[in-house]
């Protein structure tokens, strides 16, 4: 189930590069349109009114980021903080549903018509440790292996607070977003299990090949 659809507030962003983040998510009541964002337009992502503003940030294969309100309890309990919905900087905040199982690939209908696939984890970055404000956040957010997962919109239409999350299609490999995050993080080991992975960003791919060459 959606607990919270959550849309980005531009702040100004001290943490990185880019002057401005939309990492500052809030819960909006909906409906809220989703489509997918248009791959020549920097920054656009899939939830009418949000957008990202840093390179590499957004477009088709980074659409939406579903994190689960399971994971935000745990980290909750490791930071001793409060940490509400949309604070991961996701639009979806989840719940009964293991994101970090999904399998890439993985197809998920929200409410009664927009369809979105799982195409990878979330790589943490500068803007989110400062944004969390903990010291050596990245080396916990990526030892712990709970990243959450970007979706690609496969069919667009509205979503609100409430709506159902049925995983209408799951491809027949084992390659989840947990084990990709793994893998493109500190266990190279594991980078050949992306290469064969159609629903897998060709930019991932890529960088794994290169590491395995």
């Amino acid at each position: 189930m959606l607990l919270s659809v959550n849309i980005g507030k531009p702040r100004t962003n001290p943490w990185n590069q880019d002057p401005t983040t939309g990492i500052d998510k809030r819960p909006v009541d909906g409906p809220v349109m989703v489509a997918a964002p248009e791959p020549t337009a920097p920054g656009a992502v899939g939830l009418a009114g949000d957008r990202t503003f840093s390179p590499g940030h957004g477009g088709p294969d980074q659409a939406v980021y579903a994190y689960a309100r399971e994971d935000l309890d745990f980290w909750q309990d490791e930071l001793g903080r409060d940490l509400p919905d949309g604070v991961f900087g996701e639009n979806l905040t989840t719940t009964g549903i293991d994101v970090n199982g999904a399998l890439i690939g993985e197809r998920w209908r929200l409410g009664s018509a927009v369809v979105l696939e799982v195409s990878c984890p979330r790589i943490p970055c500068r803007t989110f440790q400062g944004w969390l404000d903990e010291e050596g956040w990245i080396k916990r957010f990526t030892q712990a292996a709970r990243p959450g997962a970007y979706l690609r919109v496969i069919e667009p239409g509205a979503i609100r607070p409430g709506d159902a999350v049925e995983m209408v299609y799951r491809p027949e490999h084992d390659l989840t977003v947990a084990v990709a995050f793994r893998a493109l993080t500190g266990e190279p080991d594991l980078l050949p299990r992306l290469l064969p992975i159609d629903a897998l960003p060709e930019h991932l791919k890529e960088r794994a090949r290169r590491r395995t060459a």
